[in-house]
């Protein structure tokens, strides 16, 4: 499966979600990671960027948000301890063990 993790380098949530792939991809889950910095507005507009880190799979959104506003933003992510910077590694395994 192709992910790609779209993110900005200004957001400190990009590293966390980057190291929770590298650990499903290092579990056995059949993944190739790829990186993509987001740069400008433009590109976020572009991209139809809803904030860093943004989780992909195959160009579609893993955790899409209707509401989501497109820009250079750090995103979160409800998860069960609440709001976060980034998906757990078990909202990770169930999207992707369900795509």
């Amino acid at each position: 499966m192709d992910v790609t993790l779209l993110y900005f380098d200004d957001c400190p949530h990009w590293k966390l979600a980057d190291r929770r792939l590298v650990e499903l991809a290092s579990e056995g889950l059949d993944i190739t990671v790829t990186r993509r910095e987001v740069h400008s507005a433009e590109e976020a507009e572009r991209l139809g960027f809803h904030g860093s880190p943004s989780i992909l799979l195959d160009g579609v959104d893993l955790f899409p948000a209707p509401r989501a506003v497109v820009g250079l933003t750090c995103r979160v992510y409800s998860t069960p301890d609440g709001l976060a910077g980034a998906p757990t590694l078990d909202q990770l395994r169930a999207v992707l063990a369900c795509a």
